[in-house]
């Protein structure tokens, strides 16, 4: 049984205008000890996703899935306190921007030993020595002293360690890790993949990993789910999505990067253009056709998911061959 498994998940959001449908119909699962990325450019939903696992979505916002299941349990059943329970115990988030996500009110050592001693039945200062130790094995150096330390005395690549270790603290079973490694620089987001690898090996821990970036995707996750205005458009592992990439999307993507011994100093990367269409009110079709080469009246119509190999599948009308470039 899949630790993890989501099907059907929609979103929608009253607004003004009229319903958002923020998120429709996404199906995944993910194993313990694997990792599972997904991409696509902002405002695609995978936040919005991420969030719904968690049951932190906006108040207004209706969550809605066939099946939203835990290691057997029923997150779409669950009351709020049975959420609470798994929340920061079996189940941790390492969310999007540390200063804003830490509470600049509370020292780091409160911050961290509280998910501790609200699930387990431990001493303050047992839960500071655990703190101390997750401190020191994410890379933090005097890590008793930082224990006193506020958030905004500490560097962004030291909040986010102390996120990841605040992430640690109950040994979850799930990490979310919603773009661990914005805002920081190459070097520092080089040794946070490294870290979060390292520990979710030491840990067997599944791993969600939200991201945008497709150069941390080929090195850290076992499997792809590229999604595009609310919707997965390719799913399959990292070998097949990234050695036979079949969306118009997927391939979109893959374009904007340089590749090592191929893209030559200076040559213009590829781009997708236009804009991802509005999500508010009646939404059909394949929502990248406005921005698709390839696009043909069909496409305004229903799109099927086209198995392309075991595990391997993408949600478009065109038979993969002339997806594919030639």
């Amino acid at each position: 049984m899949a630790l993890l498994d989501v099907e059907n998940l929609t979103i929608d959001i009253p607004t003004e205008a009229g319903l958002l449908h923020a998120v429709g119909g996404v199906s995944f699962s993910l194993d313990r000890g694997e990792t599972l990325a997904i991409v696509g450019e902002s405002g695609s939903g995978k936040s919005l996703t991420s969030l719904a696992i968690m049951d932190l979505l906006p108040g207004r916002a209706i969550r809605r899935a066939t099946r939203l299941s835990f290691d057997g349990i029923d997150l779409a059943a669950t009351s709020d306190r049975q959420m609470e329970d798994l929340r920061g115990d079996r189940i941790a988030m390492i969310f999007q921007e540390p200063m804003t996500s830490l509470n600049p009110a509370y020292t780091i050592g409160d911050q961290l030993t509280e998910a501790l001693r609200r699930h387990r039945k431990v001493s303050r200062t047992e839960a500071r020595d655990r703190a101390v130790h997750l401190l020191e094995r994410v890379g933090i150096t005097a890590a008793a002293s930082r224990l006193g330390q506020y958030p905004h005395q500490l560097s962004g690549g030291l909040r986010q360690r102390v996120m990841i270790a605040m992430g640690l603290m109950c040994e979850p079973d799930l990490i979310i890790a919603d773009e661990p490694t914005t805002a920081l620089d190459v070097t520092i987001q080089a040794q946070i993949l490294r870290l979060l690898r390292d520990i979710q090996r030491e840990f067997g821990m599944a791993l969600i990993l939200v991201t945008h970036d497709l150069g941390v995707v080929a090195r850290v996750a076992d499997k792809v789910a590229v999604m595009y205005a609310g919707r997965l458009v390719e799913t399959g592992t990292t070998r097949a999505v990234f050695g036979a990439p079949s969306h118009p999307y997927t391939r979109g993507l893959l374009r904007s990067i340089p590749v090592p011994g191929r893209t030559a100093p200076g040559e213009p990367l590829g781009t997708i253009p236009g804009q991802v269409p509005s999500l508010i009110g009646n939404v059909s079709g394949c929502a990248f056709r406005n921005r698709c080469d390839l696009a043909v009246e069909a496409c305004a119509g229903a799109i099927p998911d086209v198995a392309l190999a075991p595990g391997h599948s993408m949600a478009c009308i065109l038979e993969p061959s002339l997806a594919r470039p030639q």
